[in-house]
Order: C-alpha cells, then sequence, then structure tokens
C-alpha cells in the first residue's frame, strides 16, 4: 500500500471530528417566570425547614429519653429518635441544596480550556471574580428568607452530633468495670449457671450439638440498677466441635468439656456482637468489620482489625450434667483501652 493511501486512511483526529459545541440552552420555568422562581424558592426553605425541626426533634429526644436509667425502651426510643434527627437533618440540607442548584442558580453550560495549574496573577485574580460572581449568581443575597432558613440549617445541623457528645462528658468512665462480669459468682458463692436468653433457661451439655453455636447469658442475673450493663458485659456463645480438633494450651485443659468450648460475644475490636458461626472453618465472625476469630485455637484473630482474641469462659458441668462457669473470664472483655491488663 502507498504512502500516500496511508495518510488519506488514516486521518488525524482534528481533521475527522469538529467539535460540535454546546447546545442550545432551553431555560427553565423558573427563568422565564418569576411565580415559578419563587415557588422554587420556597420549597428550598421548606427543606431547610425539615431539616431545622429534624435537629430539633433529635436533641429533643435524647433528653426525653433518657439512657442512664438503662431502660431499654429509653435506650430504643433515644436511639431511633437522635437516628431521625440526625438522617432527616443532613437529608434536608442535601436535598435543599441540590435543588436550589437545579431550579435557581444558573445552569448555563460553560467551557474552560485546560491550562498550567499555577497561573499567572491576572488568572488568578479572575479566578477570584468567578468565585465572587458564583456568590452572587446563587442570589442568596436577594433571598433573606433562603439566606436565614440556610444558616439556620448549617448552624443547628452539628448539634446533633455535640449534644449527645457533652451530655455524656458526665458519664462514669471506670473503665476498671470490665475486668470483672457477673460470671464471676453468685451473691451467695455458688457458681454461675449458663442459660439461654431471654427464657433464662439453664443449659445441659447434651443440649449443645456438634456444630452448633448457642447464645447464652448468667442464669438468674439479678435485675438491679445495672441489670443492662451487667448482661451486655457478659454475653457469651458456646459452641461444641470435635475435641480432637481443639488447640488447647495446657494451663486451659479444664476450660472446656466434651469439645464444647464460650467465649465472649462482644468483640474485641469495637464491640459489636460476634453472632456468625461458619461450621466447616469453625470460625465465628463479627459482622460489623468483619473481624473473624477462630474457635478451635482459642478465638485467635484470623482476619480483620481486631487485634486480641475473644476472651474465654471456663466451664464445667455439674452432676446434673448443667454446664456453668468456673471462674469469670480469663481477661478483661470488650475493645481495649488505655488502662487495660492482660
Amino acid at each position: 500500500m502507498s504512502e500516500e493511501h496511508n495518510e488519506l486512511a488514516e486521518p488525524s483526529t482534528a481533521d475527522s471530528f469538529e467539535n460540535p459545541g454546546l447546545g442550545h440552552h432551553r431555560p427553565r420555568l423558573g427563568d422565564e417566570d418569576p411565580r415559578a422562581a419563587k415557588r422554587s424558592e420556597r420549597q428550598v426553605v421548606a427543606l431547610f425547614t425539615v431539616s431545622i425541626l429534624a435537629t430539633i426533634g433529635g436533641i429533643v429526644g435524647y433528653f426525653a429519653f433518657p439512657v442512664a436509667e438503662a431502660d431499654a425502651g429509653n435506650v430504643r426510643m433515644s436511639t431511633l429518635v437522635l437516628g431521625l434527627g440526625l438522617g432527616l437533618g443532613m437529608l434536608g440540607i442535601g436535598a435543599a441544596a441540590v435543588h436550589w442548584a437545579k431550579s435557581l442558580m444558573n445552569d448555563h453550560e460553560k467551557v474552560e480550556e485546560r491550562h498550567e495549574q499555577r497561573g499567572d496573577d491576572a488568572t488568578r485574580e479572575r479566578a477570584v471574580e468567578m468565585l465572587q460572581e458564583g456568590v452572587a449568581d446563587s442570589g442568596i443575597a436577594r433571598r433573606p428568607v433562603l439566606k436565614g432558613a440556610l444558616g439556620t440549617a448549617l448552624a443547628l445541623a452539628p448539634l446533633s452530633f455535640v449534644v449527645p457528645l457533652v451530655g455524656n462528658l458526665g458519664a462514669d468512665w471506670n473503665v476498671s468495670k470490665f475486668r470483672h462480669t457477673a460470671w464471676a459468682g453468685t451473691p451467695d458463692g455458688g457458681p454461675r449457671y449458663l442459660a439461654t436468653d431471654p427464657t433464662d433457661r439453664r443449659i445441659k451439655a447434651s443440649d449443645i450439638t456438634r456444630g452448633s453455636m448457642v447464645h447464652v447469658m448468667p442464669y438468674r442475673l439479678p435485675e438491679e440498677e445495672h441489670y443492662l450493663e451487667e448482661k451486655a458485659k457478659a454475653v457469651v456463645i458456646v459452641i461444641r466441635v470435635d475435641p480432637s480438633i481443639l488447640k488447647e494450651p495446657e494451663e486451659r485443659r479444664g476450660w472446656s468439656y466434651d469439645g464444647i468450648v464460650a467465649y465472649s460475644k462482644v468483640c474485641t475490636h469495637v464491640g459489636c456482637p460476634v453472632a456468625l458461626y461458619e461450621q466447616q472453618t469453625h470460625h465465628v465472625l463479627c459482622p460489623c468489620h468483619q473481624s473473624t476469630f477462630d474457635i478451635t485455637d482459642q478465638a485467635k484473630v484470623v482476619f480483620g482489625p481486631a487485634k486480641r482474641p475473644l476472651p474465654q469462659l471456663p466451664i464445667a458441668v455439674d452432676d446434673e450434667g448443667y454446664l456453668y462457669a468456673q471462674q469469670d473470664f480469663d481477661e478483661p472483655v470488650g475493645p481495649s483501652y488505655w488502662e487495660r491488663e492482660r
């Protein structure tokens, strides 16, 4: 094939395609009808108002349902109201900003040629002018109601974070409470049996089949002032595997019974409940951040952000076959903290 033919067959991109330019601009209804523009402004103000009311509602709910009383209903309602207030507050601001940009701000397309990242002084001055033009184009100066709604919504939105944070500054930060749980024994000095939750029925070793996982709590845990806190610390998973695959150091030989092992259900990463069990690998998984622990090897971490194994609860069986805790966990439960010691 000749060289001349090659040049004809392979034209340059610049010769093959013409710049189509910008399409014809179609004005919006609000661009031509002042009443439509005013209606859009009212809609934006309404969305900001939703954000304002949601934030205030979340804060009111935080004080109306104090979680310090350790009431399950209060905890549930406080979480629900505060979450809705925070979610709707942020959603209202976002939706208002989008609607504002689409209905009230300039929608003409503009083309800017590529240039070096650092322009000359004239270019930088022009950039500042463009920013000022953008502020003017938003129309916020001539729309005081819109400006007030925006300012109020932005000012109140952070309160959904700040109020609960400030409210917890006076909370009990005595982390030594994590060193001991209700598994240490009953008030009369007797053993603490393993029981189902919420039926509070004692469990026998024969009730747990191989390859199954059971969620348990201390039997007859007294419903006193700190009941929910003590229950949260003492939740346990009990799993039965083939005793021959358990990797137990000498000091833990008596902590399991016929392949039944018990570990804290509180993840050592950020305290989420470890609730998923994979029978083939004998791994338990925390659904929050996928920390994975090997039940056959002292619940050591095999994957994920957790840094420590799950604390083990030493268990035994009485003469009637019921499972009970020999003693408390071998170490503090839950995430690591600054005063923690093994």
